[in-house]
Formats: structure tokens, C-alpha cells, sequence
């Protein structure tokens, strides 16, 4: 009832608008709830927004409106407060309406048209396929994946992309890593090099390498070490010793390319397949599910990179300094010009991210949103400048940023690096406290505000836990209807004219605010708004439950409460599907 019941207080207003001031029949009306329920269920501003081109007092003319709104069998009473807000009380009648709509809307229920089919790609997680997913990303993916459901609920075409960084060195190194382990188990001894990917994942792939081939991958030692430049000092962490480490790193990789050959290409794929596959096993045991798996070297064997350069090029938007192409993102609000082509070459991140977005605005997407961390802030504009260098719309493209979560255990915040090997997996933290409450409390605050994962909360079975307090009231709703033990179709024949007290007025009155919390969500790409509505919603069920008796004698009380409890009890259900949490019917 919630949208119909604005869009009829919205139709009453401009009744009355056209009787008071006709030349102003097409002035937005705006109704929003109150926050203090004495002022009503629904407070309009409009005469204070048309008092200043009216010359009128806005009090005034709030009177002149009040006296021409029709009545109208949902609207108890009009008043007009403050400097000249016109505040609505509804009937009961018309609060209890959202009732019937919730169990007739069942799954549908708050689903919304705002976004009109638009296709929208959300592309999000995106870790290289360099090791497990630690507890950072498992951030990004609960959001990314909760956003998607939450488009999708409000009308858009969402397609769900993970883009797989299967291109570049960060790649060779983990291929030259399983390498290096494959060496040692046959019996070619090469110091690890401190850069390299050091986490047990790297052993066990040598491993899989070696029973596979035995020895038909080893090198002598003494090749693979050849020419390679000498390490600083284990404790020296200047930038010339950093240089130093990255150089050697380099010539490891370049003569494994050499004494391998095509078997490098094995090496390569094996280690990316075995990743990516741990990848993507980890993302759906969380619920979290792609649409397209998109490959970086796929922009590269199609020339996209290179026809994106060139387009760059000819419309004058790159010069070339020092045998480098560099892309002119000054231009456009970035804070310095970007190399988008080596002078050996080779094509930087930079040159493929942006044939990545072209390749995006290609397939057909109206709108695009990449979910970032939020250290990568300052490479949107200039993403953005490529995309208007391009001739496109920079506005396709909107970026949310998500803060890494950070996990306190035993008082110490965990290392998340994925180089060193001491990590906490995502996984590791899902066998811990479990999916639903990793998926809730990964969107409980904003994407872009600092999360400390509070373990201990997370496991509890507390009111504190909200995971749990929300679960618990549809876990309550169940056990009422099961003791109720009728038939759901009498649902339909409730008088809910019966349920007047203020409880039962506070559940009806939030039930009716979820398809709005769902458009303000979708609008401002912001899950956690409906994680906060499922904590209200439980808040005024328990509350409820806790003050009357549900199962009365009185036959049509007893109907009246309990279609009450299932509308509930479905509002959450939808409201925790979209966000990847589970409904246990007992607890």
C-alpha cells in the first residue's frame, strides 16, 4: 500500500495545487514519513517550496492548500506544522492494507520498475588469480553481489562480471612461484626470492606439477639462475633494495620463459586454472554467483587494446615522450598524464582497463558500476577521461568504493598479504562464523566506511548479533503459524480492521516502507539501507510479540494476527534473500 497510498496523497495535493495555483500544476510533490510518528505518517513540503516565487507566506499558503485537499476514506486528518509542513495521518484501515499486499505479492513484494530494464553491468571482486580470496575481498564480493540482487529487485537488467587479471606479470610470478616449487621437490635447490607468492597454495601446485610430469619441467639450477642480478640484503627495505629484488625478480621470470619454451604456457595456465577454479568454488559456496567471467587476454588476441590506443591516438589524446605513449588524462582532472604503451611495447594495466570499458560500452551496457577498493580512488577520473577521450559518455560509469573489512582476532589485527602467504582466507573466516553472518556483516555499515569484523559478535546467539535478532523473528513467525496449524489460504479472509492497537500499527507501518528502502537503495547503491530496515523490521516484531499474545481465543483476532506475523515474516525473507542471508524456520 505504501507506493499506492503515496501516489493517492500525492494526487490529493496537486487537487488541490490546481484550485490554489493553477500555473503551478506542475510543481514536484514530495511526501516523506515523519520521524517523530506524532506528525503523522506522511508530511508534505510544498508550500514552503513554492512560498518564495509566490511572494506568500509559506504557512499561509499551507492553510489555502489544507482547505482544498478532497477528502478521502484513507486520511484520518490533515495538519499543517512547523513553518509549513502539510503532515497526513492516516486511517488504520489504510496502514493495514500493506497486509494483504505482501502475502498477494509474495516474492514480489517491494520489487520496483525505477530502474526500467536498463541493462547495468556490475563488475566486482576482480582479485587477480594469484592466491586465495583473503578477508578483504569477501567485502567486495557481499556488497557486489547484494547490490546486484538489489538492481535487479528495482527494475534493472543486471548483468554480475568478474574480470580475470589472466594477463600480465603478476601472473608470471605466481606461474615462475609454482616453478620455483616444482624445482625444489626436484631436487634443484633455487633461493626463493622474497617477492615472489610464498603462501602454501604455491607448494601444493608444484606438487600437482610434479606427479603429473615428474621431471620433465626441471631445469638445472644454475640455468635458472643465470645472469640474474644479486639480492640487497634480507633487511634493507629502501626503494633501491626494493628495485633491486623487482630486477631480480624479472630475470627469473624472463629465463624460465626461455628454458621452457611452450611448457612456460603450461606452467602459466596450470596456475591460473587451479586459482581461479579455488576462486571461483570459494565465491558460489558463499552465494555468490557471475554472469561472465571475462579474460583481460581476451582485449589483447582481439587487438581491442590496440585499436583502443590507436582511437586514443587519432582523436589526439596520447603523445609519445621518451619512445612511451602517454595518454593526455591531465586533461580530464587526473593529477598527471599515464602511460598507456611502454617504449618496448608492451601495453600497460592502464591501456587494457580502458579497452576494457570500451568493450563494456560496446555490448550494450546503459550503465556500468565497478566496485573498487577504496585505495584505487584516484584512478577514476582517470578512467573516466578515457572514456570521454573515446567520445563516450563518462557518465555510464559510476564507481562505488569498498573499504577493506578489517578482522580483529585475540586483539590483533590479521596481515592480509597475499605475497607474504600470511593471509586470512575468506574461507577461512566462512567455516568460522558461517555464510550468513559473514554476507550481513560485510553490508552493515556503507561500502565506503572503515568495517572492523567483530568475530565474537558475529558468532553469538544474542539481540546484539543483528543477524541472529533478525532470523530469530522469522524463526518466530514460523513457530506461531505452526502451533496456529491453519490453512494460509484463510489469509485472504482476515479482518484486519481488528488489529488496532500500536504494535500491530508499528509492524504495518514499517512492512509499508520496504519498497520504499528498496528504490533509496538502489538509487544510492547502498545494501546496507535495507540490512537496517530487516533490524527495524525485527525490532517492531519482537516488540509485538513480546506485548500480546498472538494465538487468542477470539477467532478473528487470532486470523487478523497471525496474516500479520506472515506478512513479516515474508518481508524478511525477501529483504534477506537480496542479501545473500538465509530464513531457519527454527532456532
Amino acid at each position: 500500500m505504501s507506493q499506492d497510498i503515496k501516489v493517492h496523497l500525492s494526487e490529493l495535493m496537486r487537487a488541490a495545487l490546481l484550485s490554489v495555483m493553477p500555473d503551478q500544476a506542475d510543481a514536484a510533490i514530495a511526501l516523506e514519513r515523519p520521524k517523530q510518528t506524532a506528525h503523522g505518517d506522511f508530511s508534505c513540503n510544498l508550500a514552503m517550496q513554492l512560498a518564495r516565487a509566490q511572494k506568500r507566506n509559506p504557512r499561509e499558503l499551507a492553510q489555502l492548500l489544507l482547505s482544498e485537499i478532497p477528502a478521502s476514506p484513507f486520511v484520518a486528518r490533515c495538519e499543517i506544522a512547523g513553518a509549513g509542513f502539510i503532515n497526513f495521518h492516516l486511517q488504520p484501515a489504510a496502514k493495514l492494507e500493506v497486509v494483504r499486499r505482501v502475502l498477494e505479492e509474495g516474492e514480489a513484494y517491494g520489487r520496483s520498475t525505477l530502474g526500467g530494464k536498463k541493462k547495468v553491468q556490475v563488475e566486482f571482486v576482480s582479485a587477480n588469480p594469484t592466491g586465495p580470496l583473503h578477508v578483504g575481498h569477501g567485502r567486495g564480493a557481499a556488497y557486489g553481489a547484494s547490490l546486484s540482487s538489489l538492481l535487479a529487485y528495482a527494475g534493472w537488467d543486471v548483468t554480475r562480471e568478474y574480470y580475470v587479471n589472466d594477463a600480465g606479470r603478476q601472473m608470471d610470478i605466481l606461474a615462475l612461484s609454482g616453478w620455483l616449487r616444482y624445482l625444489e621437490l626436484c631436487g634443484q635447490s633455487v633461493p626463493f626470492p622474497p617477492n615472489g607468492y610464498q603462501g602454501d597454495y604455491v607448494r601444493e601446485m608444484g606438487a600437482q606439477m610434479r606427479v603429473a610430469h615428474g621431471d620433465k619441467l626441471a631445469r638445472p639450477a644454475s640455468q635458472v639462475l643465470a645472469c640474474t642480478p644479486g639480492l640487497p640484503e634480507a633487511d634493507r627495505a629502501d626503494d633501491e633494495a626494493k628495485a633491486q629484488r623487482e630486477e631480480h625478480l624479472d630475470a627469473l621470470i624472463a629465463n624460465a620463459k626461455a628454458l621452457l619454451g611452450e611448457e612456460w604456457h603450461y606452467v602459466h595456465n596450470h596456475v591460473l586454472t587451479e586459482q581461479l577454479e579455488d576462486c571461483r568454488d570459494d565465491l558460489e559456496e558463499f552465494g555468490v554467483h557471475y554472469d561472465v567471467w571475462f579474460s583481460e587476454k581476451s582485449l589483447f588476441d582481439t587487438g581491442l587494446v590496440e585499436r583502443c590506443v590507436k582511437r586514443l591516438e587519432d582523436a589526439g589524446h596520447v603523445y609519445v615522450q621518451n619512445g612511451a605513449k602517454w595518454f593526455k588524462s591531465t586533461a580530464f582532472g587526473d593529477e598527471k598524464d599515464r602511460v598507456v604503451q611502454r617504449d618496448n611495447g608492451l601495453y600497460t594495466y592502464f591501456a587494457s582497463d580502458i579497452a576494457y570499458h570500451l568493450n563494456k560500452v560496446e555490448r550494450g551496457f546503459e550503465r556500468i558500476i565497478n566496485i573498487w577498493g577504496a585505495d584505487h580512488h584516484g584512478y577514476i577520473p582517470r578512467v573516466k577521461g578515457a572514456l570521454a577521450a573515446l567520445g563516450l559518455d563518462s557518465d555510464v560509469l559510476d564507481v562505488a568504493l569498498v573499504q577493506f573489512a578489517v578482522l580483529y582476532r585475540n586483539g590483533q589485527k590479521a596481515s592480509m598479504s597475499t605475497r607474504s602467504g600470511e593471509f586470512v582466507t575468506l574461507r577461512t573466516l566462512r567455516d568460522d562464523v558461517g555464510n550468513d553472518a559473514c554476507r550481513f556483516f560485510y553490508v552493515l555499515r556503507k561500502s565506503d566506511q572503515h568495517l572492523d569484523f567483530d568475530l565474537d559478535l558475529a558468532k553469538s546467539q544474542t539481540n546484539e548479533n543483528p543477524v541472529y535478532y533478525i532470523q530469530y523473528a522469522h524463526a518466530r513467525v514460523c513457530s506461531v503459524l505452526a502451533q496456529w496449524a491453519g490453512d494460509e489460504a484463510e489469509f485472504a479472509q482476515a479482518d484486519l480492521g481488528r488489529l488496532d492497537n500500536p504494535h500491530e500499527l508499528a509492524v504495518a507501518a514499517k512492512l509499508s516502507e520496504f519498497p520504499e528502502v528498496i528504490e533509496a537503495a538502489a538509487r544510492d547503491l547502498a545494501p546496507h539501507m535495507v540490512a537496517f530496515y530487516l533490524k527495524d523490521l525485527a525490532a517492531a516484531f519482537h516488540s509485538y510479540y513480546n506485548a500480546e499474545r498472538m494465538l487468542v481465543d477470539d477467532p478473528a483476532l487470532r486470523l487478523a494476527r497471525v496474516t500479520l506475523a506472515a506478512a513479516v515474516r515474508q518481508t524478511i525473507r525477501n529483504g534477506m534473500g537480496m542479501l545473500g542471508v538465509s530464513c531457519p524456520q527454527t532456532m
